[in-house]
């Protein structure tokens, strides 16, 4: 009876929710990116350090995460002419409302802003999205939205095809000059500021060549069918009180110690100034923005893949030949994937890769996908390393911890000493086949090395070291206590987490992962 009584709830419920619909996107407005301009300070400084490099892009490492967040920030403050802000998850906490006070105060000084946001990653914010879209020279837009706005699961019970495909891209425009893409959401645990676990990121700042595709694939999802002005689904905020309640919000985050010490960041931080000083410490090199077409997230079947990015971050990168270091939080290789780097190991490639523990990892159900395959990874003479959740700064210029409870996210990968990508995306079937993401394949010698050379120095230290024993079964290795310590199963995760992990591991949900 009790089971009767659920299935008739639930087929309510997928009744209800599904009769709802999207709205129409008649009337929708196009718009499209402003180019740099040289009279403001942004675009003076970065066309001036561009111009003795034509078709060249200069790159400047935001590995530390107060740096990350002064970056943004400043970059707004400074902002003149337009702010294109595109993520997956934008947190209502400290950092999110800095950030969307600083943009408040940018649309008063006239500053157009376009904040493209997917609709999975925005908890509690649609109050203060309204606020902010009632400002003038402001629009919101929700990618792939829920119609349901109070409890947004009930729509994966009616829409999960549609729903299950996210925006996971991160991009960063200031006055068309000067761009960040990377691994970082908007957040505390993305800047080293949450109070539980922070996560190990990594993004670059970018000016010259690369701005210009940021900018078009930044239009090419605005303009999607997938991106849905704010009013169509959340009610409007007077203008008259809209920016009162933004600032109300920042106020009563008052008197928290983390406030000053980002703030403490922002003063500390003098990488707009070197910007437009010419001084900023940056490499000039090829740079290529390899990125899913936003028609990935309607597109089905096989014509899907025309719409892919994978195929074309392969021909990014090149032939691997001698070494290929990939770090990725959720490393989920698949069948294709785990015979693609068995087949690279038979041509003598080193391969080492970086990806969370048990212990460390914010998804037990990724790292169930993952830990099938390491027996034939490690069989094969790839490397596997998983960070500690206590790690500590695992290299200078590839990833910096500031916290003493880690998760990795950083979505990286260097091959020959030659090349790097940084970006958004994982080595998993969700990056592959359902989200959609973004980097930048970078021809950088200099940065590839310091991925190999974290892997070479730090990572025994700060992740453990998976190897297969003799009888054949996994052991994990931790060099950075002496002596060195020896585990036989997921060091550092509860027994209870461990088993569910396991459980995991034997339902068909890879594909999903």
């Amino acid at each position: 009876m009790k089971t009767l009584l659920l299935l008739v709830l639930v087929g309510v419920v997928v009744a209800l929710v599904g009769g709802q619909g999207l709205p129409s996107l008649q009337g929708r407005s196009p718009s499209w990116a402003i180019a740099a301009d040289p009279t403001v300070p942004l675009g003076q400084g970065a066309l001036a350090l561009s111009r003795p490099h034509p078709g060249l892009t200069g790159v400047h490492v935001l590995n530390s995460g107060r740096s990350a967040f002064a970056a943004r920030m400043l970059l707004v403050e400074t902002a003149q002419r337009s702010l294109d802000l595109q993520y997956y998850i934008w947190h209502d906490d400290i950092s999110g409302q800095l950030l969307l006070d600083a943009v408040r105060r940018a649309v008063e000084r006239g500053v157009r802003v376009r904040l493209l946001l997917d609709d999975n990653g925005i908890a509690g914010l649609d109050p203060v999205l309204a606020a902010l879209q009632a400002l003038p020279q402001v629009q919101v837009r929700l990618y792939n939205p829920f119609v349901q706005r109070r409890f947004k699961p009930l729509g994966y019970l009616s829409e999960p095809g549609r729903l299950n495909r996210r925006m996971h891209n991160k991009s960063f425009t200031a006055d068309g000059a000067v761009s960040i893409v990377g691994g970082r959401n908007i957040g505390d645990a993305y800047f080293d500021a949450a109070e539980g676990v922070n996560f190990a990121d990594l993004d670059l700042l970018a000016l010259g060549a690369v701005v210009g595709e940021v900018a078009t694939s930044f239009d090419a999802y605005w303009n999607s069918e997938s991106a849905y002005p704010l009013p169509l689904l959340v009610k409007a905020v007077p203008q008259a009180s809209a920016g009162q309640l933004i600032e109300a919000r920042l106020a009563a985050l008052g008197g928290q110690a983390a406030v000053d010490r980002y703030r403490a960041a922002v003063r500390a931080s003098t990488l707009v100034h070197s910007l437009q000083q010419g001084t900023l410490a940056l490499e000039w090199v090829p740079v290529e923005l390899v990125v899913d077409d936003p028609q990935k997230t309607l597109a089905q079947g096989d014509g899907a893949v025309a719409t892919h990015m994978l195929p074309r971050l392969q021909a990014a990168a090149g032939t691997i030949s001698t070494r290929f270091d990939v770090v990725s939080p959720y490393f989920v290789p698949g069948d294709e994937g785990t015979q693609g780097f068995i087949a690279l190991a038979a041509q003598g490639t080193t391969m080492r890769v970086l990806t969370n523990s048990l212990a460390a990892t914010d998804v037990a159900a990724v790292h169930a996908g993952y830990a099938r395959r390491r027996r034939d990874l490690l069989a094969a003479g790839l490397s596997l390393f998983e960070l500690k959740p206590d790690a500590r700064a695992p290299g200078p210029r590839a990833l910096t911890l500031g916290s003493s409870s880690a998760s990795l996210h950083a979505k990286t990968f260097a091959i020959d000493g030659e090349r790097a990508f940084v970006g958004s995306f994982n080595f998993d079937p969700r990056s592959v086949k359902f989200n959609t993401e973004m980097g930048f394949l970078v021809k950088s010698p200099a940065l590839a090395q310091s991925i190999h050379r974290a892997f070479d120095d730090a990572l025994r230290n700060t992740a453990y070291v998976v190897r297969l024993n003799p009888a054949g079964d996994l052991e994990w290795v931790d060099h950075g206590v002496h002596p060195p310590q020896v585990w036989d199963s997921e060091p550092k995760a509860g027994l209870m987490r461990r088993a569910v992990a396991r459980m995991l591991s034997w339902l068909p949900i890879e594909f999903l992962l």
